[in-house]
């Protein structure tokens, strides 16, 4: 298939204070959430696995909406997403996705918490698995997750970066 049949995929980078994060789309909806600061690179690699047979396109025009929304979340002007998103993913880690999706903003479960939530108890690590292959940064909100006891633990871009998600949801 020649790059003009092949489907297109839309990216923006979003640039906001100290982030910098690299958003895509496919026409159905919001399909990644890059990793603060991360190379162009993440995204490509992502999409090459999950659309192989699509072509990015830069296009701020197209991710207008998504950048907006995003930037009020990261300023605390907004608790709520609204916009369509594409989720890609096992059956399995759609259903940990959704029960991300259920912590309320400011609020925090454990792997553990998220494994009763979809019935599957014993598959704690599993979960992790599931979160820590989360496609759609914030949006899907991963970084509520935390361990056991408290303690902030393994985030696709970072523990600095679930920490300062978690102050913007919490200030203090």
């Amino acid at each position: 298939m020649d790059s003009i049949n092949k489907p297109t995929l839309y990216w923006s980078l979003l640039e906001n204070e100290d982030w910098k994060i690299y958003i895509a789309a496919s026409s159905i909806g919001l399909f990644y959430v890059g990793t603060n600061n991360e190379p162009f690179a993440e995204l490509t690699k992502w999409s090459n696995k999950h659309f192989p047979d699509c072509q990015l396109t830069e296009d701020d025009r197209k991710l207008e909406e998504y950048k907006k929304e995003i930037t009020e979340y990261l300023e605390g002007k907004t608790q709520k997403f609204t916009l369509p998103i594409d989720l890609k993913g096992t059956e399995f880690q759609q259903n940990v996705w959704n029960a991300l999706c259920q912590i309320p903003y400011g609020e925090t479960k454990s792997y553990s918490d998220i494994a009763s939530a979809i019935n599957k108890q014993t598959a704690v690590r599993a979960v992790g698995s599931a979160i820590g292959a989360n496609p759609i940064l914030l949006l899907v909100p991963c970084h509520r997750v935390i361990g056991k006891n408290g303690s902030l633990t393994g985030f696709r871009g970072g523990l600095k970066m679930k920490k300062k998600l978690l102050e913007i949801e919490n200030p203090r």
